[in-house]
């Protein structure tokens, strides 16, 4: 068994085989880790894994034109070796399942499988988006019961449902802004979206026809307030601001931000990617926010996708509620849910929607999900894993400054994620570098170069659902990678030297990507 680096007599220069090993084998197998070809070049397109009849080829076909003028080009393999095939390939990924996943900005905690379990209960797993609503009471009822939570917890007025991610949120949020200012006739066409913000704030805002502007952050890697109200003027439609930030920090002028931005008459979107630091300790409605997006696999531990798209409610405040999208649910007295769409909005007053993001109604696979998880934490455990993941990466930010250059650290803890830079690294090294011998590790690296703000940042998120000891011994591997990094150890500049694949010159295969397989006929 290997010994971990540190505790291996490891020097500078020392030189690890290309390979991964001093003793290579003939298969290319490494031990029960197997090597796996292509499957074109397991199998040939003249063979075929199942013994069939031949078959006539003197009968007219009854395909017309449309009879296949060629071979598939398909290999032909049993069933034990396409089953084989696969299952190599899956052992081949790293998930959540297998270990530590820190990557800061994308929060990749554990989904329970209680949550698994309840989503493929029946009546929520085969509910079909066509069926009239007398059938689906159920299912809507749990939308309805999720969209309550969401709003109780973030203190907002509304929520819709629909949109199918957090960026698609995004999209709904300003959406619903530009619908409010039309409504106004207020012609802005200016989006503020600060430094520390999330990269598809200002594409989103783009998108929707705005121009987008800079705010810079301070020494401590906060929004500028000063710049910020400096900025503002009647040609801005709205600011969108990430809290907490890409920085891993707490907005500590929030409500003055949000206060500046109403009084020159514009509106607040706040990205809510980082709620889950937050959950059941600030109310984002409390804060002047007027729409904000909650990626339900980053705070409700839904998975991300599950299996088709995922799913980013936009909670809205109580001036941008008559703008939200259809359709969304409505309990009357009787306790029949409502699917309110554009032919009875008028019934419920929201005559003003800007119109619908999606075919349907969202996603219910990730409802059932979030809402078992709200569910079976409660209050005081929403609560308690936001302030363990916060615990958890302030943990990391302590155990590594003093490895680590940490730009912010000075400043006070940080929030779910601990930010490093790639200050001391020996010339000629980067985080891309280190990053690739973390694999060696046996870990998948953090975020990697964001936020811009930050040169070589390390963005790094450990999660609520991690053990300290897990944590422990992905601090160890780290303390080790700085001093090897530092040292300028060149066996990094190869690194990962025991994963199935060596490293690949990323510009070029960004460049010139190979899309499709073509045999060696050499």
């Amino acid at each position: 068994m290997n010994k971990p680096i540190n505790q291996s007599g490891w020097k500078p220069g020392t030189p690890v085989a290309s390979d991964g090993s001093e003793h290579p084998t003939v298969t290319g197998n490494k031990a029960l880790m197997l090597e796996e070809a292509l499957i074109f070049e397991i199998g040939g397109t003249d063979t075929c894994g199942v013994d069939l009849p031949e078959t006539p080829t003197d009968l007219p076909s009854r395909l017309g034109d449309f009879g296949r003028k060629q071979g598939t080009g398909l290999p032909g393999l049993s069933e034990p070796e396409t089953v084989r095939h696969y299952t190599r390939l899956s052992r081949q990924n790293y998930g959540i399942d297998l270990g530590f996943f820190p990557l800061g900005s994308c929060t990749m905690k554990h989904n329970p499988r209680l949550n698994e379990k309840v989503a493929r209960m029946p009546g929520f797993a085969d509910v079909h988006p066509m069926q009239p609503t007398d059938t689906v009471q159920g299912a809507l009822g749990a939308m309805n019961e999720l969209a309550h939570w969401l709003i109780e917890l973030t203190g907002m007025h509304s929520v819709a449902m629909s949109p199918k991610a957090g960026a698609h949120g995004e999209l709904c949020g300003i959406l619903c802004i530009r619908a409010a200012l039309e409504a106004r006739g207020d012609a802005r066409k200016v989006v503020l979206v600060p430094e520390s913000a999330h990269g598809t704030n200002p594409a989103t805002a783009a998108f929707a026809g705005y121009a987008t502007e800079d705010i810079p952050a301070n020494k401590d890697g906060r929004v500028d307030l000063e710049a910020l109200k400096e900025r503002l003027g009647p040609d801005v439609a709205a600011v969108m601001i990430t809290n907490p930030n890409t920085c891993g920090l707490f907005e500590r002028d929030m409500k003055a931000i949000s206060d500046a931005v109403h009084e020159a008459g514009g509106f607040v979107y706040c990205d809510g990617a980082n709620f889950n630091a937050i959950m059941g300790r600030v109310k984002p409605g409390d804060l002047g926010v007027d729409a904000m997006h909650i990626n339900l696999h980053k705070t409700f531990s839904t998975p991300h996708g599950g299996g088709g798209p995922g799913s980013g409610p936009v909670v809205l405040s109580e001036a941008l509620s008559p703008f939200g999208p259809l359709p969304f649910t409505a309990r009357t007295d009787d306790g029949y849910i409502h699917l309110v769409e554009e032919e009875n909005a008028d019934e419920y007053d929201h005559t003003s929607a800007f119109g619908r993001m999606t075919a349907f109604h969202g996603q219910m696979g990730m409802f059932s999900r979030a809402l078992t998880y709200i569910l079976s934490h409660g209050a005081d455990g929403l609560r308690t894993a936001a302030g363990d993941a916060v615990l958890n990466a302030n943990y990391i930010l302590r155990q590594l400054e003093g490895d680590f250059d940490a730009p912010f650290a000075a400043s006070g803890p940080c929030m779910h994620e601990a930010l490093f830079s790639d200050e001391g690294f020996a010339e000629g090294f980067s985080t891309l570098d280190l990053a690739k011998g973390l694999i060696d590790e046996g870990f998948h690296p953090m975020t990697m170069y964001f936020p811009l703000v930050v040169h070589g940042a390390m963005l790094i998120e450990p999660t609520e659902t991690e053990s300290k000891a897990g944590i422990d011994q992905f601090i160890m591997a780290m303390k080790s990678l700085g001093e090897r990094v530092k040292a300028g150890d060149e066996a990094l500049k190869s690194a990962p030297h025991h994963a199935p694949r060596a490293r690949l010159d990323e510009a070029q295969a960004a460049r010139k990507p190979i899309l499709s397989w073509m045999r060696d006929e050499g």
